[in-house]
């Protein structure tokens, strides 16, 4: 821990959370705390208080990515509470939290100190998978994206050989004729195989 400029803190006067200047700050001994005077910047408030810096648990972790898994570790806050589908980063690795053991058994979101395992996924880019329509056959295919790179209806893309048209979009939340959706919340992309004529 070191002395910041600035910290979030809930403000005694306004009883807002709010971001604290630091004016003057003094570490504990183990560096683990730290006596500060902080100014409110909601009301102007100026008081004295001790800050602790949180403690942090390793947690067993699973991360499969395109069909590897490997098992590591990382690095949470105690008392928070981590979720299924929560996005964070493993070093430099964007991954997606798929799955919690929480003594002894799967559940949507757990208390950081009860985890067992966390299973999650690399997330720095996903697989949409699409069906193209070929006069009266469907092909499957695949492509890597971005998870927030967005595909539209009407898009025209190649797919391996094909110069396909997308129709359509399942997403999570059902079929989208009009718009566009984002990779990560792709469930299958419905194209038709079109003939492309360069000038």
């Amino acid at each position: 821990m070191s002395v910041p400029n600035a910290i979030y803190l809930d403000c005694p006067s306004c009883e807002e959370q709010a971001v604290h200047e630091v004016l003057k700050g003094k570490l504990g001994k183990k560096q683990e705390t730290m006596e500060a005077t902080v100014k409110c910047q909601e009301c102007g408030h100026i008081y004295t208080t001790v800050v602790r810096e949180p403690e942090s648990i390793k947690l067993p972790i699973i991360v499969s990515d395109l069909g590897n898994s490997m098992k590591t570790e990382i690095e949470l806050v105690s008392g928070d509470t981590v979720s299924v589908n929560d996005e964070m980063f493993l070093d430099e690795t964007h991954i997606l939290i798929t799955a919690i053991e929480c003594n002894g058994r799967r559940v949507e979101h757990c208390a950081v100190e009860d985890v067992d395992t966390l299973w999650a996924k690399k997330f720095d880019r996903v697989i949409v998978k699409i069906s193209i329509n070929k006069h009266t056959t469907t092909i499957p295919a695949q492509v890597e994206a971005l998870p927030d790179e967005e595909f539209f209806v009407g898009d025209l893309m190649t797919v391996g050989k094909e110069n396909v048209a997308i129709h359509n979009i399942k997403s999570k939340r059902g079929i989208v004729r009009r718009g566009g959706v984002p990779a990560r919340d792709i469930v299958r992309i419905y194209a038709k195989s079109v003939r492309t004529v360069w000038s």
